[in-house]
C-alpha cells in the first residue's frame, strides 16, 4: 500500500472542506400548514376523527414537500398542500365547507407570493371545487387581486382549467348537523356567532430552495353566516400575507383579524421592529387579538425556515416540516 503523500492529504482535506461547504450551503426549505383553530376538546374528538385529521395533514405535507424537494416554488407548494385540505371533509374548506344560513356554501380563498407581492383572492364563490386554484388564477390571469360572488363565478367560466361542481357537492352530514344546532340555538335567543365554534379554515406557508416564501388560505367561513359575510381568509394582509422575510396564514374569528390586519402585522413586526418570528406571532395572536375580543391562531414562517404556530383556543390542527427534515402533526396545546 502506498504511503499517503502531502499532495494526497491536501487533496483529501480540500474535498472534505468542499463537501462541508456544500452541506452548509444546501438551500433551506420548510412548510407549515393548518386546518383551523377553535374549541377542539379531546373528549369530543374520536380516535377515528383524530386519525383522519392527522392523515389529511400528513397528505397535505407530502404534497407540498414533494414540490419543494424537487426545487419547485413555494407558490406551487402552498397550493398543492391547500388543495389536499380542500378535498378533505375534515376541514372547513372545499368539500368540508360549513353551511350558510340559507343551507348553501360560500367559499373564500387567497394566495400570495412574497418576493413579488403578487396576490389573488376570491370570496363568496359557490361552484368552484378548489377555491385556492381560482385565487391563483385571479392572480395570474385577471389583472386584479380579488374577485367576489357572481363576478368571480363569471371569471371562472372563462377558465376551462378550473373544475366546477354543483353547490351541494360540498355538503357533508357533519356540517349540516352543525347548521341545525346553530339555528336551533339562534331560535332560542343565542348569539349568531359562538366564540371558538368556527374552526376548520385551512392554510399553508412555504419556503422554497430559492429563498422565496408564499402563503395561502381557504375557508367555508362561519356556520349559519348570512348577508354574504366575508371573513379574513380572502383578504390580503388580514388572513394571508407573504413578503421577502415572512409569510402568515391565519385562522380564527375573521372580523378581528380584519380589524387588526393580523397577517401583515406579524410580518411588519419582523420587518420594521426586528422582532423574531416567534415573538411577533405570539404578540399579535395571544395579545392583540384577544385584547380586542377575538380569538384564533396562525401559522408563520420566515426566510431562515423558523416556524411559529401560536393559538389562543383549546386546539389548532397543524403540521410542519422544518429545514432539517423533521416533521410532525399536532392538534392540542400539549402535543409535541
Amino acid at each position: 500500500m502506498h504511503k499517503p503523500t502531502m499532495r494526497h492529504l491536501s487533496a483529501l482535506l480540500l474535498a472534505f472542506a468542499t463537501m462541508t461547504v456544500h452541506a452548509e450551503d444546501k438551500p433551506k426549505t420548510a412548510l407549515v400548514i393548518h386546518g383551523g383553530a377553535g374549541v377542539i376538546e379531546r373528549s369530543a374528538l374520536s380516535a377515528e376523527d383524530e386519525r383522519e385529521v392527522r392523515d389529511a395533514l400528513n397528505r397535505a405535507l407530502d404534497a407540498g414537500n414533494a414540490i419543494l424537494a424537487k426545487g419547485g416554488s413555494a407558490l406551487d407548494a402552498v397550493q398543492a398542500a391547500v388543495v389536499v385540505l380542500e378535498e378533505s371533509p375534515q376541514f372547513n374548506a372545499g368539500k368540508g365547507a360549513v353551511f350558510n344560513a340559507q343551507g348553501g356554501h360560500e367559499l373564500d380563498a387567497s394566495i400570495m407570493e412574497g418576493h413579488t407581492r403578487r396576490a389573488g383572492a376570491v370570496a363568496g364563490i359557490t361552484t368552484v371545487r378548489n377555491p385556492i386554484k381560482l385565487a391563483r388564477t385571479v392572480m395570474e390571469h385577471s389583472g386584479h387581486v380579488m374577485l367576489a360572488g357572481q363576478g368571480a363565478e363569471k371569471f371562472a367560466d372563462s377558465r376551462p382549467e378550473i373544475e366546477r361542481v354543483p353547490n351541494n357537492w360540498f355538503d357533508t352530514e357533519r356540517r349540516r348537523k352543525q347548521l341545525e344546532a346553530a339555528q336551533a340555538k339562534e331560535t332560542a335567543g343565542a348569539s349568531i356567532i359562538e366564540r371558538g365554534k368556527y374552526f376548520g379554515t385551512v392554510g399553508a406557508v412555504a419556503l422554497d430552495a430559492q429563498g422565496h416564501i408564499a402563503a395561502a388560505t381557504s375557508t367555508g367561513g362561519m356556520t349559519n353566516k348570512r348577508w354574504g359575510r366575508v371573513g379574513d381568509s380572502p383578504i390580503i394582509g388580514a388572513g394571508t400575507w407573504a413578503d421577502e422575510r415572512c409569510g402568515v396564514s391565519g385562522t380564527g374569528w375573521g372580523e378581528f383579524y380584519i380589524r387588526n390586519a393580523v397577517a401583515h402585522d406579524i410580518c411588519a413586526r419582523v420587518a420594521y421592529r426586528g422582532d423574531t418570528l416567534a415573538v411577533a406571532a405570539e404578540e399579535v395572536i395571544n395579545k392583540v387579538v384577544p385584547a380586542h375580543g377575538g380569538d384564533g391562531g396562525a401559522i408563520a414562517l420566515d426566510r431562515e425556515g423558523n416556524i411559529a404556530m401560536p393559538f389562543n383556543t383549546t386546539g389548532m390542527y397543524r403540521a410542519w416540516i422544518r429545514p432539517d427534515g423533521s416533521r410532525g402533526t399536532a392538534i392540542f396545546r400539549d402535543d409535541k
